[in-house]
């Protein structure tokens, strides 16, 4: 089993963020207090080993379906309301099975991790909680989310969280043992796949999920490749097995695990876990080869278009002229700004504008390259 550990890093991580889906808690007949009450026990377990432990916990919708018993709702507000009606039921439930640990509600919206203000309030107040040796249990907001600011499904919500907490380890609880190299439900035959170096290689194993969960296996690839670009590795485990996460952590051969590369911190982790910056600027090649081989900054001279609309400070997508993702940074000009600048010279901005904030629009020390992300 050591051995096993050391192939795995990061099962030894301090602060664990820890995903459970609908999938796992909930049966035919809403949620199951025993499987909570068997996850909660591995939490407590892991604390008194000095761990810290931060629970992203789906299953308000379906607390709500049980409660009124009501089939999957299909339409946007109906899911809201019912997710109002099963978010109290679902903190109740955990309540009770952490008691006496005290336990904290936390309910994010993309929006909130998209503002960098919000972002650092949020990492304060679960950095709080966990000196107070509270036990925080964050969900998506649902009740408020609309379309363009949902995270989708808690997986990647996950994910953003453990950039934002720094965790060491990603935990996915699933309703499946591993990532298989087929649909194990069609093809009994099918093998699990144990490592994933690069989740670009086996998206395509990616399943259709189970009908109480709105992730699937590919929001659980795609929260893996999030955790990975700022160094967290993540570990996808079959939830429902009694002392699976102790095991896994005590290095057991459970599960896929999902390696990282290059470790973020701080703004760079921000930047990278973004779920949508707000424009792209188009770079010529000599643009590109100056941020990726001399980690230089990003000037006027070298842009060709600029899309979207934003403000001076906001995040942006660095990109090729065929595409392809250069980086993200933080612009000091805004759109309109950058677009009367674009193909200058740095000594011409005030000319051009009437006035000069910084002779650079992405400064080095605001931007993640992917390259550097992914280790490559």
């Amino acid at each position: 089993m050591l051995s096993w550990a050391l192939m795995r890093p990061g099962l030894e991580a301090k602060r664990l963020v820890l995903k459970v889906g609908s999938a796992v808690l909930a049966g035919p007949q809403g949620l199951e207090q025993g499987v909570m009450q068997e996850i909660a026990r591995q939490v407590l377990a892991l604390r008194q080993e000095g761990r810290e432990v931060v629970l992203v916990s789906s299953g308000a919708v379906a607390a709500g379906m049980a409660a009124l018993g009501l089939p999957r709702p299909q339409d946007m507000p109906t899911k809201q309301a019912l997710a109002a009606i099963g978010q109290p039921l679902l903190m109740a439930y955990w309540r009770e099975a952490f008691t006496p640990t005290p336990v904290a509600q936390v309910l994010l919206t993309a929006e909130d991790l998209a503002s960098r203000g919000r972002y650092l309030n949020a990492k304060a107040t679960l950095q709080a909680l966990l000196r107070l040796k509270a036990v925080p249990i964050i969900n998506e907001n649902d009740t408020v989310a609309f379309q363009e600011i949902r995270f989708g499904d808690n997986d990647q919500l996950s994910a953003r969280v453990a950039a934002l907490v720094e965790a060491g380890l990603l935990l996915l609880l699933s309703d499946v043992d591993a990532l298989y190299e087929d649909d194990p439900k069609k093809n009994p035959s099918a093998r699990p796949i144990p490592e994933v170096e690069r989740v670009e290689a086996v998206l395509a194993h990616a399943g259709e999920g189970n009908p109480l969960g709105s992730g699937g296996m590919r929001s659980k690839l795609l929260a893996a490749r999030i955790a990975g670009r700022v160094g967290i590795p993540t570990l996808l485990l079959p939830g429902r097995r009694p002392g699976v996460i102790l095991e896994a952590l005590a290095g057991a051969p459970l599960g896929t695990y999902f390696h990282a590369r290059r470790r973020y911190r701080g703004q760079r982790a921000w930047l990278y876990s973004l779920l949508r910056p707000k424009g792209e600027l188009v770079l010529d090649a000599g643009a590109v080869r100056a941020l990726r081989e001399k980690g230089a900054s990003l000037l006027p001279a070298g842009i060709k278009a600029v899309r979207g609309r934003f403000g001076r400070g906001e995040a942006v997508r660095l990109l090729t002229e065929a595409g392809e993702e250069v980086g993200v940074g933080l612009a000091n000009y805004a759109a309109e700004e950058i677009e009367r600048i674009k193909g200058h010279k740095s000594a011409e901005i005030e000319a051009l504008l009437g006035y000069r904030y910084t002779e650079e629009v992405v400064h080095r020390d605001h931007l993640a390259l992917k390259e550097e992300a992914w280790g490559s």
